[in-house]
């Protein structure tokens, strides 16, 4: 006893640092932006007028409104594609079940305004698939601009969430319940509506609930695709990041609104998760079998034909990127390897960058996020539930309302860290922070006490039966884990477009501004690099877990 009481100090100690880390990297930013929110920029006084401008003038509120509106449609169809999609694969036998697992999850990883420079190209005004229907009928398509479009876009990038998570649930579910009803003369509708449905309807709303979030937060695809449809985030980026007229302070209340808004639904998914949950053991999982040829022809359709939309983007995106281009924006009908040396030649850092700033994030989130769910499940107290509240607030703030902090807190001395590498690994690692310590809290429960409680009694220190035993044991687990974060770490925009510079740019950054300029050939081949990498990942995680699909 005397000896853990010695070594007790370790884990304060660390739990410290952590915690200091985290009131620097996310409570110091956001308390900048609350401050910046509330402040007149000529008198510095305390005032109100930034949410009253927002509130009183119409061309804001409809902002908010018509981001509901997208983020509502949108979630709804996602909703309903994946719980159809899951509930398929995993009733009927569909053949090449473990690449269209693949498919949907590369799918889902990639950039959603990815996809709207896609669906640019196919159904914009001078899309391929526009002006065949043109020529066709001898008629002027508008083009896929506007609310449809970013509906579009959303819904068909989104489904894979709600499709991973209620592909979990699945899994967890007592086929033996099924097959009790329909012995009793249930009819498969009725199973499906009264079994199967209400046990799942919990995950199928916790995952909607991140689904509205991650949409409602998103900038690219309205900036892209949006034209006259304005939405909050576009209207928050642009505040900011205007080249013409820009208000840092009105940008703060905006992102006070929007932090407001996302932490109102975090709230709700919590209380939706902790009402309705259910803990069962499926002693007899739901297994895919045979249906009827007309079921079975109709399934595959289904099935196929949504994953072919969700991945027609991204072979939109690898045509291109060997095609020629005329002018910019045009192609022509020779293949050439012109875009990738163009991109290669450029700036022949971005895609070094990607993959430093990706390499080096996914180590801190590692290395912090173990350490931080073995404090928070094995340490408790009231240093360490404050460190895991603390690292709940990223998983809530939108990418561009952390790179406006982030922007706020360290232009200046003693932390000058605006357009430096450092500033955008500090980023990604926050962004992807929660994500890895939920799981990793996840394998800390699993592992009996005992064992370390063993090696303890045998004259081990806490701090080395942690070193040599917990860590190997979480370790499997962990890289697991990390290679999913390493998928969206290197996809991810939102905050980096806020802290580049020439000098940092990464992929996503590079796609993004090359679409801005109309040079759809480079943003092709840039994407093309992303699609590939997270392939490459994708089929690394299953070479290490043995797994033939993802669940969440």
């Amino acid at each position: 006893m005397n000896k853990r009481q010695k070594i007790a100090p370790v884990w304060r100690v660390l739990t410290l640092i952590v915690l200091a880390l985290f009131v620097i990297f996310v409570v110091y930013p956001l308390i900048l932006i609350l401050y910046r929110s509330i402040l007149d920029p000529k008198t510095n006084s305390i005032t109100m007028e930034n949410f009253t401008r927002f509130f009183t003038r119409k061309y804001y509120t409809n902002t908010l409104k018509n981001s509901f509106k997208v983020t509502v449609v949108a979630t709804l169809i996602a909703a309903t594609l994946g719980l159809l999609m899951a509930y398929i694969t995993r009733q009927v036998k569909i053949r090449g079940t473990k690449t269209l697992n693949i498919l949907i999850v590369v799918s889902y990883l990639s950039p959603p305004f990815i996809g709207a420079y896609a669906w640019i190209q196919l159904l914009g005004r001078n899309g391929i698939i526009t002006g065949f229907f043109n020529k066709l009928f001898g008629i002027q398509l508008p083009g896929i601009y506007g609310f449809a479009g970013i509906v579009l876009v959303f819904s068909l990038q989104s489904f894979p969430l709600v499709y991973m998570y209620v592909c979990g649930a699945l899994e967890n579910l007592d086929n033996s319940l099924n097959e009790a009803a329909e012995s009793l003369g249930a009819s498969n509708f009725q199973r499906v509506t009264g079994i199967i449905l209400p046990l799942i309807l919990p995950t199928v709303l916790a995952s909607s609930l991140l689904v509205f979030m991650r949409v409602f937060s998103d900038f690219g695809t309205p900036m892209l695709i949006g034209e006259g449809y304005r939405t909050f985030p576009v209207v928050l980026y642009n505040q900011f990041m205007g080249e013409v007229t820009n208000d840092n302070y009105f940008a703060a209340a905006l992102c006070v609104i929007i932090l407001f808004i996302t932490l109102v639904f975090f709230f709700l998914q919590r209380w939706i998760a902790q009402r309705h949950s259910y803990s069962m053991s499926a002693l007899k999982p739901m297994q895919p079998r045979e249906v009827r040829p007309l079921s079975k022809a109709l399934c595959y359709l289904f099935v196929y034909g949504v994953v072919f939309l969700g991945m027609l983007p991204q072979v939109t995106v690898i045509i291109t990127s060997f095609l020629k281009e005329s002018t910019p924006g045009m192609f022509t009908n020779e293949f050439s390897l012109v875009n990738y040396r163009t991109i290669f030649s450029k700036n022949p850092l971005v895609i070094p960058n990607t993959y430093l700033f990706g390499l080096c994030a996914i180590v801190l989130v590692v290395v912090i996020g173990t350490l931080i769910s073995y404090l928070s499940v094995r340490k408790r107290s009231v240093l360490t539930s404050t460190v895991d509240t603390l690292t709940m607030l990223p998983y809530i703030i939108p990418g561009s309302v952390l790179g406006i902090a982030f922007l706020y807190a360290f232009a200046k001395p003693p932390l000058a860290l605006t357009g430096t590498a450092a500033i955008i690994i500090v980023a990604l690692t926050v962004r992807r922070m929660p994500y890895t310590i939920r799981s990793a809290t996840a394998i800390v429960g699993q592992i009996s006490p005992s064992i370390e409680e063993a090696s303890i009694s045998l004259g081990a220190s806490e701090v080395r039966s942690f070193g040599e035993i917990m860590v190997p044991m979480m370790m499997p687990g962990v890289i697991a884990g990390a290679i999913m974060s390493w998928v969206t770490v290197i996809s991810e925009l939102s905050s980096s477009i806020m802290l580049y510079r020439a000098s940092t740019q990464t992929l996503t950054v590079s796609v993004y501004t090359e679409v801005i300029r109309d040079c759809f050939g480079n943003a092709a081949a840039y994407s093309t690099v992303l699609t590939a990498t997270s392939v490459l990942s994708m089929l690394l995680f299953f070479k290490l877990t043995g797994k033939r699909s993802i669940s969440v």
